[in-house]
């Protein structure tokens, strides 16, 4: 498909009829334009030009004049100035990039990826945890100087470009190229624990088409003497600190069986029941994504919108119940001495980050897809500010329930959930089901509504994996999808096969700790210094305004610069001086593990220096030359560039 792009020159630069061009819009022009007939464009076109009865073979079409460089061809010079006209026009033979069949299509994916169940639990959990309303001013000033301008950067690159997370960087900074594959065992490792919580969900659900739901009774074979039925109508049973619900055993004696197993050390056998209900995910996820986003792009229209209304529907539940005043206030009220305090703040930068989920492959993946004039700055604002308020909505859902079941056992808001993560979906929330009329109903929705939080994330990040794969990879896996994603799932499957066993939840607790959170900040920090120092901020802007008309202003251009930086080095400062205290339920997780966890995770960042290393030790050239490539972006030194700029050769040499 042709486009047009036009340009005011001011003469009086010359060039001759070469197959050499400006690099675009003056300063501010196209990153790539044409070298020649079937050259290849940074965005992943190919180009061709029409030519004018003076131009020879090879020259592109301009109006304007002709021009002439110095030990260029023997043509007439004239000088070049006024409008000049480019038209660049797809003409590869290859098959043409895979695109959304709706706009909408996109917009819904890139919802369901960052709406995932960390909206649910997560953050109502750091809310609590942080003190309420308080935590709500360090969350938004996050999200509008860290969060969103990295969410808007990866949209824009994956738009820009139209690569995966592993092949974007030979347009970037082929250097950091290791990057990608730390993306994509990130993924992996994410993969391995993250659809368990979504086959515990399944379990659930499952066991909800009683009568009477399995955990709301103490007469089960799993049950202990500690167990009360501490229901609304059950005013003659106290409560005690030695106390457990049946919530809570059905979910650590029946769901994980975690009491039978001693620690880490020990994992015990796997739960064939789990296996089961993770098999039946994954095949879910195999036939929603097996055929890339034509197929994934129409199931999220299910699985993306349903949760937005049991949130309602619960929600409007949860405002009914008595107590549920107690929770909103607790929720709303800020504690303003708790800013004073760097866990808050760390919490808000760690929690908006993995909220919106840049530096994980997938915004790359999902914007490669979309057209090149897509505005993907409307569409980041519109996807991080629904995110955002997905979770304060799911605040209100859970904390109306925290103050139900405050009330009913005569406790304080923030005495009632005794563990975090996914025991406030599983033990606290279903609890509260449990004594709702209807309960068997609102129990059905609700672990349908965590599965299907749970897809999308999963759809999105095995997506950024196949992505990143087919592209580097093409001429391998281009026309074997089916089978590469077949493969990719078996091994996801089988990665997970040890979270399933009756000591899974403490291979999950300690996945979620330490394999995938900061790597991944860091993997991002050196993301964002790549394209910002590197790269260079001007180079990407002049590649946004080439996409969307228009130049970021001075506010995002000082975020990818300096405080997206930052924001991550905090991050990642604050997680190695203060290291998390790991526990789950009863269990403190011994010293090794820690050693365990920091291995796993950098067995994964390790992929950035290494590939580092390859490159350096196969570049051609003395150290000098060496030195200087890497002193520069690429384009300035890379004799098949398609895009590079008269002046800068000139300056540069």
């Amino acid at each position: 498909i042709p486009f047009i792009v036009t340009e005011n020159l001011p003469p009086p630069l010359t060039a001759s009829p070469t197959p050499m061009l400006a690099d675009g819009l003056a300063e501010r022009g196209p990153k790539s334009l044409i070298s020649g007939s079937g050259q290849q464009v940074s965005n992943g076109f190919t180009t061709s030009t029409p030519q004018s009865p003076r131009e020879g073979p090879g020259s592109a079409a301009f109006s304007g004049g002709t021009s002439s460089v110095p030990g260029g061809g023997t043509g007439s010079s004239v000088p070049l100035g006024g409008l000049r006209t480019l038209v660049v026009q797809q003409t590869s033979l290859e098959r043409p990039r895979e695109t959304w069949s709706k706009k909408m299509d996109f917009l819904l994916s890139v919802i369901g990826y960052a709406v995932d169940l960390g909206n649910v639990w997560r953050f109502p959990y750091i809310c609590y945890q942080n003190g309420g309303g308080a935590f709500l001013l360090p969350y938004l000033l996050m999200a509008v100087f860290g969060g969103v301008p990295l969410f808007y950067m990866e949209l824009a690159l994956g738009q820009f470009h139209r690569s995966g997370c592993i092949s974007i960087w030979k347009h970037i900074c082929p250097i950091f190229k290791g990057i990608g594959f730390a993306i994509c065992i990130i993924a992996l490792y994410i993969s391995f624990y993250y659809n368990t919580i979504m086959a515990w969900a399944l379990y659930y659900l499952l066991s909800s088409f009683q009568p009477t739901l399995p955990w709301t009774t103490c007469t089960n074979s799993w049950n202990t003497a500690n167990c009360n039925r501490y229901m609304s109508t059950d005013h003659n049973v106290s409560w005690s600190n030695s106390s457990t619900s049946p919530a809570e055993e059905f979910y650590t004696r029946q769901v994980l069986q975690v009491h039978l197993s001693p620690g880490l050390h020990q994992l015990g056998s796997v739960s064939w029941q789990l296996a089961l209900c993770l098999l039946f995910i994954f095949t879910i996820i195999y036939f929603s994504i097996w055929k890339g986003v034509k197929t994934s792009g129409k199931v999220v229209w299910v699985t993306a919108t349903f949760p937005y209304l049991v949130l309602l529907v619960l929600l409007i539940r949860g405002a009914t119940l008595p107590g549920a005043w107690r929770g909103v206030v607790f929720y709303l009220k800020p504690d303003w001495e708790k800013l004073l305090s760097t866990t808050v703040w760390i919490d808000a930068a760690a929690q908006i980050f993995f909220s919106l989920g840049p530096g994980f492959g997938v915004l790359l993946a999902f914007a490669s897809y979309n057209p090149f004039h897509n505005n993907c700055y409307k569409d980041a604002l519109i996807t991080s500010s629904v995110n955002c308020l997905t979770s304060f909505l799911s605040g209100f859902v859970i904390f109306t329930v925290l103050g139900y079941i405050a009330e009913m056992r005569h406790l304080d808001v923030d005495a009632v959930a005794k563990d975090a993560g996914p025991s406030l979906l599983f033990i606290v929330y279903a609890e509260a089901i449990a004594n709702m009329p209807g309960a068997t109903f609102f129990a059905i929705i609700f672990f349908l509504m965590i599965i299907m939080l749970g897809l999308d994330s999963t759809f999105a990040g095995l997506e950024g994996v196949i992505t990143a794969m087919l592209d580097e990879f093409p001429h391998v896996l281009s026309k074997r999808r089916e089978q590469f994603v077949l493969g990719l799932v078996c091994v996801c499957y089988l990665g997970a096969l040890s979270t399933l066993t009756y000591g899974g939840a403490f291979v999950v607790k300690l996945f979620e700790e330490y394999a995938t959170g900061p790597a991944v900040i860091t993997v991002v920090l050196l993301e964002v210094i790549a394209v910002s120092w590197f790269y260079g901020t001007n180079r990407f802007c002049n590649d946004i305004q080439l996409m969307l008309g228009f130049y970021p202003g001075l506010f995002w251009r000082v975020c990818w610069v300096a405080i997206c930086p930052c924001f991550l080095l905090f991050i990642v400062i604050s997680f190695l001086a203060f290291p998390p205290e790991v526990k789950l339920f009863q269990y403190h997780f011994p010293p090794w593990t820690t050693v365990l966890g920091y291995c796993i995770g950098v067995s994964s960042f390790i992929c950035v220096p290494a590939y580092m290393v390859y490159h350096l030790l196969n570049a051609k050239g003395t150290f000098k030359q060496v030195q200087h490539f890497l002193s520069f972006p690429l384009y300035t030194f890379c004799n098949s560039c398609v895009g590079c700029h008269v002046a800068r050769f000139e300056d540069k040499g």
